[in-house]
């Protein structure tokens, strides 16, 4: 026992020490990114750090929520709960002992395009972790115990959802949005489809997406090219080769409707969405930088300077864009106090609108870039950090050497660009507007 307590100290003093560590590495535009292929023909992206024994792992499997089966809804969402309760010959409680005796953390999750998983170890440890990590995915239990206290959680977070105006705002958002598509449906479940959701249907979920045509890996920390290499196979080698996916098509969003939603709560929440941009689409780059300084920079933006400084409408407010795989979104969001509500919308309107038909000044987007290529470093300030976004640009196809290219793109985003841009996703469009509160519209 006073090993493990130890261990889990250096553990956690390790992970404190690593983020420092990568991200002044980063910062010094010192890491290398290696392209690791396995015997198997298994690939990963290896940051290779050994100062801290720490090894951080994350993949992706293509297939979200979105390939849930029809009046299923919330199975994969429950696949990535079920995972890790009890594998092999080990039961629920006894694999978490085991995670928790070794220090060693697993987590899955899902969004509507992809599955996620987790590993994070120190070296001592590496191999027993790596094999937890495979028979979770290889041969989970699926107890029934543990599946119906799942579906319970779930469950709950759908009653609290029926009360929470930014859960009530996001699906009437995706409803009007998505109509038809399977977009539109709820990833977390239903009251209706959480009962229809079994072992069996977990057991072929899992075995229609955990499949290496579609994985994905990065890692980061103590490991050598020749040993990683090792371990994907015994990791990921006994995964079926080839997965079968729904075909998900690409959706135009239906912007334009104004939906009110009344619920006696003390603020309004209110939700506005236009088109936005895939992460290929040419422009993105330019999308971003605009969005910056829209809506994206927390202290800097448009949308903070005339929706809260000028006028003190609201605490928080800020634009995002969310590129999915089938569609892209432009979404602006605030909250404010009810008889207030309908001025803060006219003043974001504002700022949508004077963005697609001026645009910044020259000043404006220098100063943008300035932030946006200075902060990049933070985003690498831990080795999950760096291992998540070793994953993130393989899924978007952005390129082994995006590290070291990236700002250079943002510096290269010209006035013209960003105005092109904001022509483009903003001029003469009409945005999808919802609010949730009290007398909505009044």
């Amino acid at each position: 026992m006073a090993f493990s307590i130890a261990l889990r100290q250096t553990f956690m003093s390790a992970m404190v020490g690593v983020g420092l560590l990568i991200s002044a590495s980063i910062a010094a535009h010192a890491v290398e990114v290696q392209k690791v292929t396995s015997a198997g023909g298994i690939e990963a992206w290896l940051v290779e750090d050994h100062t801290i024994p720490l090894i951080a792992v994350n993949f992706s499997f293509d297939g979200g929520t979105a390939q849930d089966p029809d009046g299923q809804e919330g199975l994969t969402r429950l696949l990535s709960s079920a995972l890790d309760e009890g594998a092999g010959d080990m039961t629920a409680a006894e694999f978490k002992t085991r995670l928790e005796d070794l220090s060693v953390s697993i987590g899955f999750s899902a969004d509507r395009d992809r599955f996620y998983g987790t590993l994070r170890t120190l070296t001592p440890t590496r191999d027993e972790a790596f094999a937890l990590l495979r028979l979770a995915m290889t041969e989970p239990r699926f107890e029934e115990e543990g599946i119906e206290r799942i579906k319970a959680r779930m469950l709950s977070g759908i009653k609290r959802q029926e009360t929470d105006p930014n859960s009530i705002a996001g699906k009437a958002l995706v409803a009007s949005l998505f109509s038809g598509h399977t977009y539109e449906r709820h990833s977390g479940g239903t009251e209706a489809s959480l009962p229809n959701l079994s072992r069996d249907g977990l057991d072929n979920q899992r075995k229609r997406i955990l499949t290496k045509d579609t994985l994905h890996v990065g890692v980061v920390g103590a490991i050598d090219a020749d040993s990683l290499a090792t371990l994907l196979d015994k990791t990921f080698g006994s995964l079926a080769e080839k997965g079968n996916l729904t075909d998900i098509k690409d959706v135009t969003p239906a912007i334009g409707e104004r939906i009110a939603k009344t619920l006696d709560v003390p603020q309004t929440s209110i939700l506005m969405t236009l088109e936005g941009l895939k992460r290929d689409d040419p422009d993105f780059i330019p999308a971003f930088v605009m969005n910056h300084i829209l809506g994206g920079g927390t202290f800097t933006s448009w949308m903070f300077e005339e929706v809260r400084e000028k006028r003190g409408l609201t605490y928080s407010v800020g634009t995002s864009l969310a590129p999915y795989e089938h569609t892209g979104l432009l979404m602006a969001s605030a909250s404010t106090r009810p008889d207030r509500a309908d001025e803060a919308v006219d003043v974001m309107l504002a700022q949508l609108e004077k963005m697609g038909t001026v645009g910044p000044t020259q000043e404006e987007l220098d100063s943008a870039k300035r932030f946006l290529t200075g902060s990049y470093a933070l985003r690498f300030d831990s080795s999950g950090k760096i291992a998540s976004q070793l994953v993130g640009l393989q899924n978007a196809d952005l390129g082994i050497d995006y590290f070291d290219t990236r700002n250079s793109k943002v510096e290269a985003v010209s006035l013209e660009d960003i105005k092109r841009v904001a022509k483009r996703l903003l001029e003469n469009k009409t945005p999808t507007i919802v609010t949730v509160g009290p007398n909505p519209g009044q």
